[in-house]
């Protein structure tokens, strides 16, 4: 009588023996008998669900029967709780690679070594890394880098399709809705739009401290709408040649017109359209003449794309591109408030090993804390838990503590901005455009 039988006699006589249950389970998987082993899974959970070890189970059963959407459903819920064990980030990790989902198994993977390096599986290491060199590369826009015809092309531009939406956005509500009027209503209920005669596109100037999310709230535009997405820089665009700034300007806004609806996005805007009246040399006023040309949309129609921009200086910016039109809209990206700092400390420290953390406490220590200054801070403690997990061999979870040890030893980097916009804000807003700068700052008109 083998081991399977032995354990199902010894189930006839005692059935609600949940190490029994858990040994035969177990011993049916190594037999690769997955679906009487999900069978027997399920069976003890019912004798006691809170069993994390049986959940690791059953979720490796699924993946095992390609029943991957089970098994992820079931794996999330372990390794979103406080100290997930490091096999369920292994099973975690093979059902992402299931679901091809390479990037994001090979973070899992490591979290599991990570925790337990006796878990090294060097076949699943050669299977994430083959399916990540196996991923198409995405479609890009070629720039020439030269004046002349058929000049090497070493410029591109990645066209993207995000999947982040405005739920993994913490906070930001008042300017969500905002960009939800101007870009995803019009989107969304075009007839009602067309009724009044209003077309769909147009362009959000997104200014604020460094940090606070306006990339991130710029991509999560796209992916609500499922739209294409082409984020921008400014050395994208600049060339030394002649009138080779403006072609490429030029390129890419059909490429965005050929693709809409699609939202373009012009990181550090201000470099790229710098006060005109500032400028010595032609060159500059050209390429800031011909973006204006395009945003126009009188010789090219703008109809289905939506451009939004980000800077951190909204007062080195033509006074031209807030012209009605153009960058009509313009939205102040404060610091998070307290609900939203929570949400990005929440989404920042998801898949991390932490136990229970008192985030009000840490909440009410984060004045003025942009996104980026938060992460840093995770970084920080992150840093101080592997040099303890050195010293000792034994990893252990972030707690609060660790969390308050590095917001002690962070300088929140929005004050050094705000000390500027202050002074713009009060002796250079003869339109009013920064007031709600001296509303964050409570400071009366």
């Amino acid at each position: 009588m083998d081991e399977i039988q032995q354990l199902r006699e010894a189930l006839k006589s005692a059935p609600d023996n949940l190490p029994l249950r858990k040994l035969l389970a177990n011993a049916l998987m190594k037999q690769d008998r997955h679906e009487e082993a999900e069978a027997e899974y399920k069976a003890a959970l019912r004798l006691n669900a809170a069993d994390t070890d049986l959940k690791i189970g059953l979720a490796d059963a699924f993946r095992a029967q390609q029943k991957t959407g089970s098994g992820l459903v079931l794996i999330e819920e372990l390794v979103e709780a406080p100290a997930p064990p490091a096999k369920a980030w292994l099973v975690y990790a093979k059902l992402l690679l299931q679901s091809q989902q390479a990037e994001a198994a090979k973070e899992a993977y490591e979290n599991a070594i990570a925790i337990n390096d006796k878990l090294r599986d060097a076949y699943l290491e050669s299977e994430i890394n083959l399916q990540i060199k196996d991923q198409p590369e995405p479609e890009k826009i070629k720039l020439k880098t030269g004046g002349n015809e058929g000049e090497d092309q070493d410029k591109s531009i990645d066209i993207e399709r995000p999947e982040t939406t405005f739920e993994d956005v913490g906070g930001m509500e008042q300017v969500k809705e905002e960009v939800r009027m101007k870009i995803l209503h019009p989107l969304k209920h075009p007839e009602i739009y067309q009724a009044y005669g209003k077309k769909i596109g147009g362009g959000i100037l997104l200014y604020g401290p460094p940090g606070c999310g306006k990339t991130h709230l710029a991509r999560a535009t796209a992916g609500e709408v499922g739209s294409n997405f082409l984020a921008v820089g400014i050395s994208d665009i600049l060339d030394m040649y002649i009138g080779q700034s403006e072609r490429n300007l030029h390129a890419i806004f059909e490429k965005a017109r050929s693709l809409k609806p699609c939202v373009l996005f012009f990181d550090e805007v201000d470099a790229l359209g710098a006060s005109r009246s500032d400028m010595r040399h032609s060159a500059g006023r050209n390429v800031i003449n011909q973006f204006l040309a395009e945003l126009d949309g009188v010789e090219y129609n703008n109809e289905g794309v939506l451009v939004l921009a980000a800077t951190n200086a909204p007062w080195h910016l033509d006074a031209a591109f807030r012209r009605p039109g153009r960058f009509d809209r313009i939205i102040f990206v404060p610091p998070p408030d307290p609900a939203a700092r929570e949400a990005i400390l929440k989404l920042k420290l998801k898949g991390k090993p932490v136990s229970e953390l008192n985030y009000s406490k840490l909440v009410k220590k984060t004045g003025d804390f942009s996104g980026a200054d938060l992460e840093a801070i995770i970084d920080r403690a992150i840093e101080g838990k592997l040099a303890e997990a050195i010293r000792t061999g034994t990893p252990q979870p972030l707690q609060t503590k660790d969390l308050e040890q590095a917001i002690k030893k962070h300088r929140a980097t929005t004050k050094e901005w705000f000390s500027t916009a202050k002074n713009y804000a009060l002796f250079a807003n003869e339109a009013g455009i920064y007031d709600e700068i001296l509303d964050y700052l409570k400071i009366k008109k």
